[in-house]
């Protein structure tokens, strides 16, 4: 992919400008993250030359200077709320963001329970954190807020939280999802630091939208095609505008709560230092776009595969179809259509040729490679081994995966484990070509090539499995398919 982002520059401006915001405060920051600190493949798609890790290597430029502090909300807990992205609950990211911190010398300050209600799990992890050597706060959710001042500005409102003793210039507030009280729990400190007579600030980072390109350019509209699921709207920053008389761009729900921010932070700390949503953040990215219209051919495509995504959602669930309205908007707007996607047109004429479910990938040079249901392989297994052995330089028409390592495979699933399928999975494909790699070096060449598959787009004609879903992500590829079944059926895994 065509690079059009500067992430050496980016990393550069960022550190730079969060150690102004520091300098303007006084020498201590409460700075809500938002957003993803660690494998961002969503800004690295959209910002082709992002690198997924560049905001955690940002701060790890003012390691010095920073402390953790994760925040996770006690609703959250007791409801075994996932991260869908990983799978996992909110309580266990919080565990293993607490390890990735600490491999990278991070100091953690400690985890603070919002909402926190003595909710009978919510308690349990508090105990399992205090047990792990982990300082747990609690903050309680405050009758009136956001409206009620008088009350939240108070002993008996943020006076009532237990307070995160800090000693760092930058405290970044992060968590592992939406809606944990970043904000709340930045406020609260504020207000417990004023009460101790330390001066301190409040500033937010978020990398989308980017405040300084336009509404409607496709890597804000990718953001929203991103959170279409939240009913986040890009807009202009009214605030921004009437102050400075600059377009700003910024998302509705920072809007909407600005006056409320604003007017709190003044009975905090006398002041407002902000005069809109945008001059709160301190995101830089805008400024390291080298080459807009490389990003923008990255964003089109990005909004398409999270249309695709978004279709598979609603027919899984059988409920969304404003969703997919809402996709067919932004894509409107963005000026594309399905058909961008070369795997996708590749993978339905192969789907059609064949009679069966059938696969495309688009490799870095731009070839697509195809693969087709057989008797021993699903399509996503097939085109999984068609696209090695094209970046390998094998003749498509060498077997690489030697027969004695199929077939005890194959036995095993319908045997054993009971499997009335017994086409190889493409994980299972990578383990039979692991074997074979032992006696054949063809094999052994095909699996050098797995690395180059990062990034590629690959398309499937009907809804993956788990197995071959899972496979091409942990590749690093971008998979979407089509929003369809490969049987009726009312179950499916």
């Amino acid at each position: 992919m065509k690079q059009g982002f500067d992430n050496a520059k980016y990393i550069e401006l960022q550190s730079d400008n969060i150690r102004k915001r520091i300098a303007q405060f006084g020498g201590k920051l409460y700075l809500e993250f938002g957003g993803k600190l660690f494998d961002d493949y969503h800004a690295s798609r959209v910002l082709p030359g992002f690198q997924p890790d560049s905001k955690i290597r940002m701060l790890q430029a003012l390691k010095d200077d920073v402390e953790i502090v994760i925040v996770v909300n006690a609703a959250d807990i007791e409801k075994n709320k996932l991260r869908g992205d990983l799978g996992i609950t909110y309580d266990d990211d919080v565990l293993r963001l607490m390890d990735a911190f600490k491999g990278m010398g991070f100091l953690i300050s400690g985890v603070v329970l919002t909402h926190y209600a003595d909710q009978p799990k919510a308690r349990e992890f508090r105990d399992k954190l205090e047990m792990l050597g982990v300082r747990a706060y609690r903050h309680y959710f405050i009758e009136g807020y956001p409206y009620d001042l008088k009350r939240i500005v108070s002993d008996e409102g943020f006076g009532r939280n237990e307070f995160v003793e800090t000693t760092h210039p930058l405290v970044v507030v992060t968590a592992p999802g939406p809606g944990s009280g970043k904000m709340a729990t930045c406020l609260s400190q504020l207000y417990g630091e004023h009460k101790r007579g330390v001066v301190a600030g409040y500033a937010k980072f978020e990398t989308f939208p980017i405040w300084n390109i336009p509404l409607k350019h496709p890597v804000n509209l990718a953001y929203e095609a991103a959170t279409v699921d939240l009913d986040d709207v890009n807009m202009i920053d009214p605030y921004h505008l009437e102050a400075s008389q600059v377009l700003a761009v910024n998302d509705n729900r920072d809007v909407e709560s600005f006056p409320l921010l604003k007017t709190m932070m003044t009975s905090i700390i006398g002041e407002s230092p902000y005069n809109s949503p945008t001059d709160m953040g301190v995101n830089m990215a805008g400024f390291a776009i080298v080459d807009d219209e490389a990003v923008c051919e990255a964003a089109r495509m990005e909004i398409v595969r999270r249309y695709f995504e978004t279709a598979l959602k609603v027919k899984r669930s059988g409920s969304g179809q404003q969703m997919i309205d809402r996709m067919e908007t932004i894509m409107s707007k963005a000026g594309v259509t399905v058909d961008i996607n070369p795997a996708r047109a590749a993978a339905l004429a192969k789907e059609e040729a064949t009679g069966a479910p059938a696969a495309a990938i688009v490799l870095p040079d731009g070839q697509v490679i195809t693969g087709k249901t057989s008797s021993l392989m699903g399509c996503a297994s097939s085109t999984l081994m068609n696209a090695l052995k094209a970046l390998a330089g094998i003749d498509p028409d060498d077997l690489i995966i030697s027969d004695a390592a199929i077939e005890p495979i194959c036995a095993l699933k319908t045997g054993a484990l009971g499997s009335r399928n017994p086409r190889l999975h493409s994980d299972e494909c990578l383990i039979a070509l692991s074997i074979s790699s032992a006696t054949n070096p063809e094999a052994a060449l095909a699996i050098e090539q797995l690395p180059k598959l990062r990034g590629c787009d690959a398309f499937i004609s009907v809804s993956p499995g788990s197995a071959d879903e899972k496979l091409y992500t942990s590749l690093g590829m971008n998979l979407c398919c089509e929003p369809k079944y490969e049987r009726h059926c009312y179950y499916h895994k």
